[in-house]
């Protein structure tokens, strides 16, 4: 088959950026892709089948835009920008850096990093209730929390208060030294984690000395009524109905709220409920609710962590086909003796 050959102009500023250390990023676009990609005098040349050097080109072009806005290249946007390749959509990187949500206190920009990300964020902007599902690593309580810092140093709400159910992941709370929020602290450290980062330190702590920032498990929400505040309630899974009902009840005038969750890492006790799960069917259909629902393609953090979500994806799919298949099984086989034994004892 004819080789096809393109010519792309790069700065030596770009190229180590774009190629990534030890040239990983043009390894991965040379393996998916089947291309050669060889850097030649300031110029990127690309050889292999006219469609597979195109898509190539396409992506290069998108890393060397990013580069050329300050961004560090990571294997997650190299990943990323080969797979909209694949769907045609070879803008959506260029798109998804477009939109700047805040900086964090050491000045690193704070972005959607995939499609399902920029439909998260542009939710939260559109709607009073936002629940945003799907699992570990997708960006789900960080965004919400960048979203609400951007918020509350805008002056648009006055506090931020942000909360979790206090479950424990198999393990048991009463051991632990301590009064009762020792005990959920570590419960709520991802929030603080969150804070630390975006906010900073000092600042969050002068605000938090205010009673401007909150950070509580749920429980303590109970009687309040929440008026001109960002309100984020994390881990929503481990919450029953009746405590999704009492949060949802407190929302008050002027204020936005962001309910986050994993449905697949559920602690409660067998047999209850998610209030999380019962909300996705009772509210689905009330304006200015927003559901969003993040997959494995928008997992930012270690590409191992993507592959991982990804396989216990494939395993829990197969396990509810296996359920669902199983009820089928045992009709056909009691029909089957149920024929049998009219043919031996029916006459």
């Amino acid at each position: 088959m004819d080789q096809f050959e393109k010519i792309i102009e790069m700065d030596a500023a770009h190229i180590l950026n774009v190629f990534g250390e030890y040239d990983k990023y043009v390894k991965k676009l040379e393996k998916y892709l089947s291309v050669t990609i060889v850097d030649r005098d300031g110029g990127v040349r690309i050889t292999g089948m006219r469609r597979h050097v195109e898509q190539t080109e396409a992506i290069l072009k998108q890393l060397l835009e990013l580069s050329k806005r300050g961004n560090q290249i990571q294997e997650q946007n190299v990943d990323y920008a080969i797979e909209m390749s694949m769907e045609s959509n070879n803008e959506a990187l260029l798109e998804i850096d477009g939109d700047l949500i805040c900086h964090t206190v050491s000045g690193k920009p704070i972005k959607p990093k995939t499609l399902g990300q920029k439909q998260y964020v542009d939710a939260i902007r559109n709607h009073m209730i936002v629940f945003g599902m799907g699992p570990a690593g997708t960006g789900k309580t960080y965004l919400a929390m960048a979203m609400a810092i951007t918020a509350f140093k805008n002056n648009e709400v006055e506090r931020i208060i942000l909360t979790r159910p206090a479950i424990e992941a198999g393990e048991k709370l009463g051991f632990l030294p301590g009064d009762l929020q020792s005990k959920v602290d570590p419960y709520l450290r991802p929030l603080y984690d969150a804070l630390y980062q975006i906010m900073g330190a000092e600042s969050f702590v002068k605000n938090m000395e205010k009673g401007l920032i909150e950070v509580a498990p749920l429980a303590y929400m109970r009687g309040r009524t929440l008026d001109n505040a960002y309100i984020i309630l994390d881990e929503a899974q481990n919450t029953t109905p009746a405590q999704m009902k009492m949060f949802l009840t407190r929302i008050g005038f002027g204020s936005k709220v962001i309910i986050t969750g994993d449905a697949s890492q559920k602690d409660l006790m067998p047999g209850v409920n998610s209030g999380l799960d019962v909300a996705a069917k009772v509210l689905q259909r009330i304006d200015d609710i927003a559901f969003c629902t993040l997959t494995s393609r928008d997992v930012v953090r270690h590409p191992l962590v993507q592959k991982i979500v990804k396989a216990y994806e494939a395993y829990e799919n197969k396990e509810l086909s296996r359920e669902r298949t199983r009820p089928q099984q045992r009709d056909n086989r009691d029909n089957a003796y149920g024929k049998k034994g009219k043919g031996r004892f029916g006459r």
